[in-house]
């Protein structure tokens, strides 16, 4: 699964809004146990994916939403995906992603 994601376009969001920085949404995404819903279950285009993977830099397991570089024609990002937002997972986001990993 490619794994390269541009934040060029929200990184100042993410960290401004959900204290997160985007390298270690990067790392939830690279976990190799990070849990892929395609598409976000919370979407309402079904053009966004989430993913909840460890970041170790974080400590924690941030969910990351990503979208797809074919939605925008004219502009491709610098990566397989635009990362778009991350905040540090709910409940259950966590959950998903432990009961994935147990089995």
């Amino acid at each position: 699964m490619a794994k390269g994601v541009d934040w060029s376009k929200r990184a100042d969001y993410v960290r401004k809004r959900h204290a997160i920085e985007t390298s270690w949404a990067d790392e939830a995404v690279q976990d190799a146990y990070a849990v892929w819903q395609r598409p976000d279950p919370a979407s309402r285009s079904g053009r966004s994916v989430r993913v909840v993977g460890y970041s170790v830099t974080a400590g924690s397991i941030p969910t990351v939403i990503l979208v797809s570089p074919v939605v925008g024609d004219d502009e491709h990002p610098d990566g397989d995906w635009w990362g778009t937002n991350a905040w540090f997972s709910n409940q259950s986001d966590r959950r998903t992603y432990v009961e994935v990993d147990d089995e």
